[in-house]
């Protein structure tokens, strides 16, 4: 039935790979254990069945991805200690005049922005106890805000490599630029952006309504003491600023974007603790990572991924036109229903199976647009959502499945459609 798998128990290697990685895929999405450890547990499983050899497991790990991640996350995490990222978005507010709307559209710009350069993830942590500040201040309710902060990080961050982890896994899979990246995504993000935020300002219109004095508060707010130490503001912000342009030039300079990142990092480090900063990163989503790319390592290794290329092959004929569409489409509705980081290390193998049969370029920026704008359809759809979900629980404001997916859910239709409009004029026709 499969060319590279055998058994075990009776069973092919690459249906137990399969029920391995649905039943991951059920844990992550009901979110009764966390996510780490279904991926970790779910790798080690993989390696005791022997679907992955042992000696092969740590090939299925990209670590270019992962020292990216970690690299990021030391950065942004080392410049936020300095106040500098609640410095601007104070900045921002102040020309808003304190106006409710105002300051929706101005923390969307600053999300979507801010999420393109650093992570989506580090942006709403960093965005959120400003909003919360400002909500209270107010006396508005903050959850318009936080959903339209998580709208505005999942686009804001599909427009650049390092944005959201999707495009790092599909950039380092793909060999695809920071540049390119840039020149083939910006410019349908901006105008995904100005829609959607057009039309969640009008969605929230009734919903942010506060006295004149609260407005003239907030339009005043004092943000002298905010930068608390202005020696690491300067130098982290000219590490970040290079770093950026390293990833700009990345391809002149021939260093790959982790490299330039793990320099920057390395560079902070001098100056910091380094146990200090090191409990500050993401663990838990480092070894999600890890987990996973072991778990998808099985289908590989069983050949079951060349068998779902073949399958999407049959049913799109290999036609470019129908492959990139369905794997928009389905990306999609999938990254609604599981965060997009599993969805699309699945799909990186499956869409560079399709290579001996048609042109892949398409297909990259079509898993690219698909499951990061996808994954603003429901509250679970990837991991900022996540991340502000608990934390606006945390704080009193929980926001509802349903709730979020009323406006999550038609932002994406509407991403999704000016998304196959552009894939297929840009490349298709």
């Amino acid at each position: 039935m499969f060319e590279h798998s055998s058994t075990i128990l009776g069973l092919d290697k690459v249906i137990v790979a399969g029920i391995i990685l649905f039943i991951a895929y059920v844990f992550i999405a009901i979110e009764k254990l966390p996510k780490a450890t279904v991926a970790m547990l779910g790798a080690a499983i993989t390696l005791v069945l022997g679907i992955v050899p042992a000696e092969h497991a740590f090939s299925h790990v990209d670590f270019g991805v992962i020292v990216l991640l970690i690299s990021m996350m030391i950065i942004v995490h080392i410049a936020g200690r300095s106040g500098v990222f609640t410095w601007v978005a104070f900045e921002l507010l102040k020309y808003t005049k304190g106006k409710p709307l105002n300051i929706l559209v101005a923390l969307a710009v600053f999300t979507a922005i801010a999420s393109a350069f650093l992570d989506n993830v580090t942006t709403v942590i960093l965005i959120m106890p400003v909003t919360f500040v400002i909500a209270r201040e107010l006396k508005v309710d903050p959850i318009p805000f936080l959903i339209t902060e998580i709208l505005a990080s999942n686009i804001g961050g599909t427009a650049t490599l390092i944005g959201d982890p999707p495009n790092i896994i599909i950039g380092s899979a793909a060999g695809l630029s920071f540049n390119d990246f840039i020149v083939e995504l910006t410019p349908i993000i901006i105008i995904i952006f100005i829609v959607c935020l057009a039309v969640i300002a009008y969605m929230f219109r009734n919903d942010l309504e506060t006295t004149p004095e609260r407005m003239q508060y907030v339009a005043n707010i004092d943000n002298s003491g905010t930068i608390k130490d202005k020696e690491l503001m300067i130098r982290s912000m000219i590490v970040l600023g290079l770093v950026i342009l390293g990833f700009i030039l990345h391809d002149a300079l021939k260093l790959e974007a982790y490299t330039i990142a793990l320099l920057g990092a390395s560079v902070l480090l001098i100056f910091e603790a380094p146990k200090q900063v090191l409990q500050d990163v993401e663990w838990l989503t480092i070894f999600f990572f890890i987990g996973l790319f072991i778990i998808i390592g099985g289908l590989v290794e069983t050949g079951g991924i060349e068998f779902l290329a073949g399958k999407l092959l049959d049913l799109t004929k290999g036609d470019p036109v129908y492959t990139s569409m369905l794997i928009i489409w389905a990306s999609g509705i999938l990254s609604a229903i599981v965060d997009n980081i599993p969805y699309t290390v699945t799909m990186v193998p499956l869409i560079q199976e399709l290579h001996a049969s048609m042109d892949i370029y398409p297909l990259w920026w079509s898993l690219s647009l698909g499951a990061c704008l996808g994954g603003n359809a429901t509250i679970i759809g990837a991991a900022a959502n996540v991340i502000v979900s608990e934390s606006a629980y945390a704080a009193g404001h929980p926001i509802s499945f349903l709730r979020f997916m009323k406006y999550g859910a038609f932002i994406t239709f509407i991403s999704l459609i000016l998304s196959s409009i552009y894939v297929y004029f840009k490349y298709l026709v």
